[in-house]
């Protein structure tokens, strides 16, 4: 008796996250059905233009953004900013590099450091 393997699937939100895109943003196939690990694998390794453009110019989940301004997400959410960006935006944030930034940058390095130091410290 052969058992047939049916495909591991995932929501399009997990997909989108496991991509680094802002669901809202891809196109409606791509929100309407399950993502299998083997459709995930391809769009990694091949990204179709859509995803490409995504990535390159967004909007950009909370996690890209965080990661791109070099903040925590809990930083963003302290400055106000909710709503995903675009790379636009992200840059002018850069260029403008208001307190809120510049604190926030202050304070996800220092508790970076201190993880590191706390890795480091024998148990």
């Amino acid at each position: 008796m052969t058992s047939q393997k049916t495909p591991q699937t995932m929501k399009p939100a997990t997909a989108a996250k496991k991509l680094g895109v802002y669901l809202e943003a891809t196109p409606e196939e791509f929100r309407e059905a399950p993502v299998t690990r083997d459709q995930l694998n391809a769009l990694q390794s091949d990204p179709p233009t859509w995803l490409r453009d995504l990535r390159r110019d967004g909007p950009h989940p909370k996690q890209v953004v965080a990661a791109r301004l070099r903040v925590s997400i809990g930083g963003l959410t302290r400055a106000g900013v909710t709503d995903p960006l675009t790379t636009e935006q992200i840059d002018a944030l850069k260029a403008e590099n208001p307190d809120w930034l510049r604190r926030e940058r202050e304070t996800h390095a220092e508790a970076r450091r201190e993880a590191e130091r706390a890795k480091d410290r024998p148990e």
